[in-house]
């Protein structure tokens, strides 16, 4: 909004730092946080009240059965305040950063109704598996398509940048330029796995208290650093990155969705006053994912994130295992309750889940000089 002020009037002395991103990044932070902490308590009350409770897995550690009737859906918490920062600090004239906007409350939308079909309507599993794909697979199209076409050849080509390439280009980690420009068909397939992927390995993250709002926080900010300098043609040609036009917007997104993040950690750190729920894991994973596609960084998604591919992985391996062997890899999956059945305390798990998080995020803005 301010910036929309700042590029129709004409606005004095103090009110022209609303024109830089960086200050409104700083701003929609903070501005996320505050709106968490003042409305925190009231949306806890108020989710009890309507009865949106966990329900603990029977087969899980017997340490979580204490956590059962625990608020849940504290996405809404996290989304609406995102959502408030975004609005009132970015500039609602930048395409990729209100399409990263609206998809991500579209996912927090299915997220929803599966954590409905499960706390209120009782279906044990949520809502149908099926139709949660299918829904989730017609919104990340739908993002790549409105993408790809609205981001023609011309807009990203940035003036007076060495480096050339095309919509579909794929850039890896330590290689300047383009490493192979994708086929249209063979793109989109490829972004879709990565949305759905990023999103519902953040989703099996969320399995104890702080542990998925934690490390999402720490991506965020990874990815809010790679998209303001990917959007400054300036500092991406100095470190042989792909410049982006405009999308150092994006910088106010992760801001703001890294300051919801830690107003909702102070309700969710052990013992947790609320959970997340799928309204909020399936839309934090999607924005990660979504992201990555519109800064040209989607191998690094997977550095960043090692902590969600692990998780992810170990169920992978552990019901691949179980169909092809009879045997189990991991003592249970995903990967934090192995280590609670191992003797691990569950703050022990998360804070060094933390650890390891912030060790890929060092890991990965390392990678931007190194091309």
């Amino acid at each position: 909004m301010f910036e929309f002020i700042y590029s129709h009037f004409e606005v004095p002395g103090f009110f022209r730092l609303f024109g830089y991103v960086s200050f409104r990044a700083l701003l929609a932070g903070l501005g996320a946080m505050l709106f968490s902490f003042a409305i925190g308590d009231r949306m806890i009350r108020y989710l009890f009240q309507l009865k949106f409770k966990e329900t603990i897995r029977e087969d899980g550690p017997d340490s979580h059965q204490v956590k059962q009737g625990t608020p849940t859906m504290g996405g809404l918490l996290i989304l609406l305040c995102l959502a408030l920062a975004s609005l009132l600090f970015g500039n609602w004239g930048n395409l990729h950063f209100m399409l990263l906007l609206l998809c991500t409350l579209l996912f927090g939308a299915i997220g929803f109704m599966d954590d409905y079909a499960k706390v209120v309507l009782g279906r044990k599993n949520g809502m149908n598996a099926r139709m949660k794909m299918i829904l989730t697979l017609l919104v990340a199209f739908a993002f790549c398509a409105i993408y790809y076409i609205f981001t023609p050849l011309h807009k990203l080509a940035a003036e007076g940048q060495s480096i050339s390439y095309n919509t579909t280009s794929l850039f890896l980690p330590f290689y300047k330029g383009p490493f192979v420009d994708l086929w249209v068909w063979v793109a989109f397939p490829f972004w879709i796995l990565v949305i759905v992927g990023s999103s519902h390995a953040v989703n099996l993250t969320d399995g104890l208290d702080g542990l998925a709002i934690g490390n999402v926080s720490i991506v965020a900010v990874t990815f809010g650093i790679m998209a303001y300098i990917t959007g400054t043609p300036i500092a991406a040609d100095y470190l042989n990155l792909p410049a982006v036009p405009d999308v150092h917007e994006l910088s106010v997104f992760m801001a703001a969705l890294t300051g919801a993040g830690v107003g909702f950690l102070w309700f969710n750190c052990s013992p947790a006053r609320i959970f997340m729920g799928d309204t909020g894991s399936l839309a934090l994973g999607a924005a990660l994912g979504m992201v990555a596609i519109i800064i040209k960084k989607e191998f690094l998604l997977v550095l960043a994130g090692g902590v969600f591919v692990a998780e992810a992985l170990s169920v992978i391996i552990q019901v691949g295992s179980y169909k092809l062997r009879k045997k189990r890899v991991f003592r249970m999956a995903p990967l934090h309750h192995h280590f609670e059945l191992q003797g691990w305390p569950e703050t022990r798990v998360v804070i060094r889940f933390w650890l390891v998080g912030i060790i890929l995020a060092l890991l990965t803005l390392s990678t931007l000089r190194i091309q």
